[in-house]
């Protein structure tokens, strides 16, 4: 990818570590004037340090004192991350420390850096596409092995060279057809039979497999909303103590115990399950409870999935009705260590016990295989696309599909399939960073943290 002009070009410097007292900390500085900058902060002798290499030096104030001494590490552009001129400073990693040598990076020449502005240089350098520089972030982020998988995947430009593969091939036969119509009389063959409808319908199968991990992608960023509801004392709070390995729920045998909404995040076996616990359902003895079953509702309509729990020891009582959801819904039988009521034969669902600890495995095989997370469903590629990708797919797959339907038309004019072509590689390119604007780079920058 060719480096994109930065009219604006100076050189930032930030601290890259996680604020706070810890054992280190690293400044990192690029720019035009990283190694001229870091001379001046320190003994002059940076400007002549062997590239890659840690040296042990000092940072000095204009009057000669000692800030701090660490280790500095010079990597010339194109070979560093930015792509540009870096110089990274790990030193001491008191609070006050840090902030001094930054300070005397700053009183040097360096500007403060912005959330993201080193990455978005990569980007702008071409050391990475737009897929890679979001994966950097994800990866930063990543709350479970699957996310972290996912992430990795990304960072490694495994969608980026799907999408960017996509477009190539479409950019050959949109070529082609081009061709064929500005060129008439060089008798080019067109190929808007079988060959060119299969070109294109190839494209349109990339996309809708990638579009076919939207779902998945969104669960790993943001995690699964899991909404535990049934009806009073069947053991709703205490399978939320159970899932998260601690009591952060008030068990009692008095119903309406739980009267507003709790939620924890868990790792469910790389998956994670922001799991919410609610009032039980019943008629309301009062204002307050009724609130929290009100909760409740809009809980079971906000959900990904519903675990729907109830007392196996009781009989079946009759379906409760509830607002009309997509999530997906599991029945959970607790209390089976007390034995189960006749009326549950042949019900099919999870039985466990938050006693015992009984039937929980088999509740995380449950939870996964519904989830479509299971390595069959998973495999090794982990490519999971975010909201961003999701918009530009479907711009693209849109695009593909009314350009294969003119192109099953014989008497269409063929112009019309090329200006949709020509949309769906505009969006396909809009992925990677191929074709974007400073507002696109703006939103998804913002998100980094400094110092990255």
């Amino acid at each position: 990818m060719e480096a994109l002009p930065d009219p604006h070009r100076t050189t930032i410097a930030a601290v890259a570590t996680p604020p706070g007292m810890g054992a280190v900390s690293m400044i990192r500085i690029s720019g035009p004037a990283a190694i001229r900058v870091a001379d001046l902060a320190t003994d002059g002798r940076v400007s002549r340090q062997e590239p890659r290499c840690a040296r042990h030096c000092r940072v000095t104030d204009a009057g000669g004192e000692i800030l701090d001494d660490g280790l500095l590490t010079v990597f010339p552009g194109p070979r560093s991350y930015t792509g540009e001129d870096c110089v990274e400073f790990t030193g001491h990693g008191g609070i006050l420390a840090t902030r001094e040598v930054l300070g005397h990076f700053l009183a040097c020449g360096a500007l403060p850096a912005g959330p993201g502005e080193f990455t978005r240089r990569a980007f702008l350098n071409g050391k990475l596409d737009l897929t890679q520089a979001e994966g950097v972030m994800d990866l930063i982020s990543a709350q479970t092995r699957l996310s972290l998988r996912a992430a990795r995947s990304q960072l490694e430009g495994v969608l980026g060279r799907r999408t960017t593969g996509a477009r190539d091939q479409l950019l050959e036969t949109l070529a082609h057809l081009e061709a064929w119509i500005d060129f008439p009389e060089e008798d080019i063959d067109p190929q808007t039979g079988t060959l060119l409808r299969s070109r294109v319908r190839d494209v349109l199968a990339i996309v809708d497999s990638l579009l076919d991990t939207a779902d998945q992608g969104r669960i790993l960023r943001e995690g699964v909303r899991t909404v535990i509801y049934g009806e009073p004392n069947v053991g709703k709070s205490s399978l939320l103590n159970r899932l998260l390995g601690f009591e952060r729920a008030i068990v009692s045998e008095i119903a309406g115990t739980t009267r507003d909404t709790i939620e924890e995040t868990i790792n469910l076996r790389g998956i994670p399950l922001r799991l919410v616990d609610t009032a039980g359902v019943r008629e309301a003895a009062d204002l307050i409870e009724a609130e929290g079953i009100q909760r409740t509702v809009r809980q079971i309509e906000a959900a990904d999935l519903l675990l729907e729990i109830s007392d196996a020891s009781r009989p079946k009582p009759e379906d409760a009705v509830f607002p009309a959801t997509a999530a997906k819904h599991l029945r959970v039988l607790n209390k089976c260590d007390l034995g189960e009521h006749p009326s549950w034969a042949g019900v099919e669902a999870a039985r466990l016990s938050c006693v015992t600890g009984e039937g929980f495995e088999a509740l995380s095989e449950t939870i996964r295989d519904s989830l479509h997370f299971g390595d069959v469903d998973w495999g090794e590629h982990a490519v999971a696309i975010n909201a961003r990708h999701q918009a530009s797919l479907a711009m693209a797959r849109n695009a593909l599909l009314a350009a294969l339907e003119l192109l099953d038309d014989a008497n269409s004019d063929p112009e019309l399939a090329a200006i949709d072509l020509r949309e769906a590689l505009d969006a396909l390119g809009e992925i990677p960073g191929r074709v974007g604007t400073e507002d696109l780079l703006g939103v998804i920058f913002s998100r980094f943290c400094i110092g990255k």
